[in-house]
């Protein structure tokens, strides 16, 4: 999908920057930029370079400085912000900027057209930049470029005294080296730093300034009616493809991605081609993983599970969603998943409820996918032990309560997806029986008690289980007057807040409720929660409802599940809105209406992906992680729902 980004988009330098693009490598690297090309965050980077993958990144290109000499003027065509107030100011001479995939730059001074375009190689920590300059003018012109090198850790600062060497084509710091292939003049320099402003880091209260370093230039003159190509690629390998080829062999893997899935809506096509994005090996296992967002997240168990479907089934990717499922399989621990693989070499952390249910889950849509029963024998075991531990407790205050009902949670451990804590201060307590919890959970026992018999397994009690459960459910979590259901069962004011976790229990393959129980959870969800970029996580009607996220740490952390939109609920409102209505022509049309609106959502924040976050009172601008697999997934699978007849497996009761 094409998105164009011209003067009226660009019309200054703040302006400029509140869209950026991102190209990832497949092994947790990536490329972003805004896009006036410049780094407005820590986390932007040319080259994120991964040294294992998925997580541990390193920041090793920061950004280029662009300088063109027109016969005695000269001119940045970068942008960028400094930490003293000054500023490169390319954006005024830019014509408008486009990602095709790719991303695009054109700009215009004095007769010269220069053409900028980059890409990184896929499994590789490598990036070609290719720029295209015509000189329709009378005099000789010089495009500079000044590559701004950081060699940090992803998310950390560069330290005083940090050195840099030039060897030939190669600069070497901090044990790294980085080639440098071009057809320019390579002209190396004194090492000079620089402190940058990182615009997007200082509204959410990060690290606002960060420094990068300087040690050479590259450097093409053409002469007047001549028009000449400069070609650049970095890599921290020694041998590397060509700019031509890199750049062609990413636009063919782009166009691959949008075809995946087979989908007809341009929409669904971009959206397919984004989740591509999101997947990335994992070295520790030989497998595949989902990483959660980016800049900031790694693969969360929890993220994954959500994801996968949308992410790699609906896309047609099932060779992948069996490697990602494997390489959590093979992390099982007393019945739970990992929520968390750290950076580098740390364990991972156990601390989610939810990650083991929905891989329950997901295996079960795999299943219907593929009828792969050979791997679910082999899965098998792991899901038994998830029941088994879930059952009996586990960690974190998992336990099963004698109504059949899942309770989680315990002191500080905050184990469903709305788990934040600040310091010793949970700002969304869900401690005790989780609404979404308790429907993954019935889900997770007709799964087992469906799948069973298929693979020649004893399906057990699970359906007297299930059975139990149901009725605990429909008694316990119902609210006759308000027409939905409780968020929590823990004898507290926060059971009561309306919020869309409710809406799991209608979207899931076996839900619990009655048609008409169902028709009014989704009317009051619509009436409350309701925005077309995303599901408010509480009503505005409720005292602890933060309109705005943003600013310091703990100003986020208090709004980030207190009334702030998230698009990935929206998959599910969807869902269930088509399978409530029985898949009916009115329904289709009323969602294919409600879904225009992600034409503008994908075109703002990162071109050409779904965000993390919006405000919670008007939802206008990206917050939080400008691209977010979840988001991408669960919207596909409503493409995916609209687009062929409805899905069995939306259809179980």
């Amino acid at each position: 999908m094409r998105f164009i980004y011209g003067k009226q988009d660009l019309a200054n330098g703040v302006r400029g920057q509140e869209n950026c693009f991102l190209l990832t490598n497949g092994l947790g690297g990536f490329s972003s930029q805004n896009l006036i090309g410049g780094a407005s965050r820590n986390d932007h980077a040319l080259l994120m370079a991964c040294l294992r993958a998925p997580n541990l990144r390193w920041s090793i290109l920061h950004r280029l400085e662009e300088r063109l000499e027109a016969g005695s003027a000269a001119v940045h065509l970068s942008s960028q912000e400094f930490a003293d107030g000054s500023a490169e100011n390319g954006w005024k001479h830019l014509c408008f900027a486009e990602v095709d995939g790719l991303p695009r730059w054109v700009w215009q001074y004095q007769g010269v057209q220069v053409e900028k375009q980059l890409a990184l190689e896929q499994q590789h920590n490598t990036l070609a930049v290719r720029y295209r300059v015509r000189n329709d003018g009378s005099q000789p012109c010089t495009l500079e470029v000044t590559p701004w090198m950081q060699f940090i850790p992803k998310g950390k600062s560069m330290p005083r005294g940090q050195s840099f060497q030039l060897e030939g084509s190669t600069v070497r710091s901090a044990g790294l080296a980085m080639q440098i292939q071009t057809n320019g003049q390579l002209c190396p320099t004194e090492l000079h730093f620089q402190t940058l402003y990182y615009r997007y880091d200082a509204c959410d209260g990060r690290t606002e300034t960060g420094r990068a370093a300087a040690n050479h230039r590259i450097t093409q003159t053409v002469a007047p009616a001549q028009q000449a190509v400069l070609e650049i690629v970095f890599s921290l390998e020694e041998q590397t493809p060509s700019a031509p080829e890199i750049l062609e062999g990413a636009a063919r893997q782009l166009r691959e991605w949008e075809q995946q899935g087979s989908f007809s809506h341009p929409l669904a096509r971009q959206l397919a081609c984004a989740s591509a994005a999101f997947l990335a090996q994992r070295a520790s296992t030989g497998g595949q993983t989902i990483l959660a967002g980016f800049p900031f997240f790694e693969d969360w168990g929890r993220d994954t599970m959500i994801a996968l479907p949308g992410c790699t089934l609906s896309t047609g990717r099932f060779d992948q969603a069996r490697s990602i499922l494997t390489t959590f399989l093979q992390y099982e621990q007393d019945g739970l998943m990992p929520n968390l693989f750290p950076e580098g070499e740390n364990a991972p952390l156990y601390n989610t409820v939810d990650a083991a249910l929905l891989l329950i889950n997901d295996v079960w849509l795999y299943a219907q996918y593929t009828g792969d029963l050979d791997w679910v024998r082999q899965a098998w075991p792991v899901l038994e032990r998830i029941v088994r531990a879930y059952r009996s407790g586990t960690r974190f205050g998992i336990r099963m309560d004698t109504d059949g009902l899942i309770a989680a949670g315990q002191g500080l451990d905050q184990v469903t997806w709305m788990d934040v804590r600040y310091q010793d201060h949970l700002p969304t307590p869900r401690h005790g029986k989780p609404v979404e919890i308790n429907a993954y959970w019935y889900n997770a026992l007709r799964i087992m008690e469906q799948l069973a018999p298929r693979i020649g397994q004893d399906s057990a009690d699970y359906g007297a289980l299930a059975d139990q459960v149901r009725q605990s459910f429909r008694q316990k979590f119902w609210m006759e007057d308000k027409g939905c259901l409780r968020d929590l069962m823990s004898g507290t004011r926060q059971d009561e807040q309306i919020r869309c976790n409710q809406i799991w229990a209608l979207s899931l393959p076996f839900t619990m409720l009655g048609h008409d129980q169902e028709m009014q959870v989704l009317r009051t969800v619509q009436q409350h929660l309701y925005t077309p970029v995303g599901l408010r996580t509480l009503s505005p009607q409720d005292p602890d409802f933060h309109p705005r996220y943003g600013g310091p740490q703990k100003d986020r952390d208090l709004a980030y599940h207190q009334g702030t939109v998230w698009p990935f609920p929206l998959g599910a409102f969807y869902l269930a809105y088509l399978r409530v209505h029985g898949f009916c022509p009115e329904a289709r049309a009323q969602v294919e209406d409600w879904l225009l609106a992600l034409g503008p959502a994908l075109r703002e924040g990162c071109a050409g992906q779904l965000p993390e976050i919006y405000d919670g009172e008007t939802p206008t601008a990206s917050r939080g992680c400008f691209a977010q697999a979840w988001s991408v997934g669960e919207l596909l699978r409503v493409f995916e729902a609209l687009e062929g007849p409805a899905p069995v497996f939306l259809q179980d009761k």
